[in-house]
């Protein structure tokens, strides 16, 4: 019997829960204590230790890109912001003014 490498590549990833996306490996450093305070977090909620770390940081990563409803409550009060933004989404919309990376 020959091994199909492209057959056992989508079955993972079906398997994976990924529907044909490959997943990417990461490799990170950890020294013990912290190795083994994620490892007993991981096992804690019985799941993976790579579970762990991605779940960790994606919600990092989400809650520093994203305005929770509390602080888009605070913006949509302030007048002089809102009347900036809309005079900056104008200029924007006409292609006016330098956009800063």
């Amino acid at each position: 019997m020959e091994w199909d490498y492209k057959e056992s590549i989508s079955n993972t990833n079906e398997y994976a829960g990924t529907r044909g996306k490959m997943s990417k490996i990461v490799t990170i450093r950890l020294d013990d204590d912290d190795y083994a305070e994620l490892k007993e977090a991981a096992a804690a909620e019985n799941r993976p230790l790579s579970n762990l770390i991605q779940t960790a940081a994606l919600a990092r990563v989400r809650e520093q890109h994203f305005v929770d409803d509390t602080e888009m409550a605070e913006l949509a009060v302030n007048d002089d912001l809102m009347k900036r933004l809309r005079a900056g989404s104008r200029d924007a919309a006409k292609h006016r003014g330098t956009f800063v990376d």
